[in-house]
């Protein structure tokens, strides 16, 4: 996926936990749409500038592969930890921050300060940019 391919759905109303979520529907068992559904909520920082869609949106992806659901496994859960410690060593390898507001310099949750990030064009460069990224890790870590 591309960042332009990235760009578009950004412009066609797809947020960035979406993207990722939808890129890997597939490796998650999941059809695209319901991968998209279940990480509707989580696009620019949980619609407040928190914990970065893209983020929210890979750790999605490594508990659908890698998450314990059974009591008592530590196992599981120890490898999940593990995957999660390892995504987020690489994404603040190339980040200072997982936070929304803190990668766009803008807190969205307050008013005006989205108009901002548009007029910046940071939406549409700078968070395909981050999306791409988080996509990588993903790819380079599942």
């Amino acid at each position: 996926m591309t960042q332009e391919e990235i760009r578009e759905l950004f412009i066609q109303g797809i947020d960035c936990s979406q993207v990722v979520t939808g890129r890997f529907a597939v490796w998650m068992g999941m059809v695209e749409d319901d991968a998209r559904k279940m990480s509707s909520c989580f696009g620019g920082g949980m619609m407040c500038g928190e914990t970065c869609g893209a983020v929210t949106g890979a750790l999605m992806v490594i508990g659908m592969n890698f998450g314990h659901s059974r009591k008592g496994d530590q196992e599981q859960k120890q490898i999940m930890s593990e995957k999660v410690a390892e995504f987020k060593r690489l994404f603040l390898e190339k980040y200072p921050s997982c936070m929304c507001r803190e990668l766009l310099g803008h807190d969205i949750s307050k008013p005006g300060e989205m108009d901002k990030v548009m007029e910046k064009g940071l939406l549409l460069q700078f968070c395909p940019e981050v999306v791409d990224d988080t996509i990588r890790i993903l790819e380079k870590i599942l």
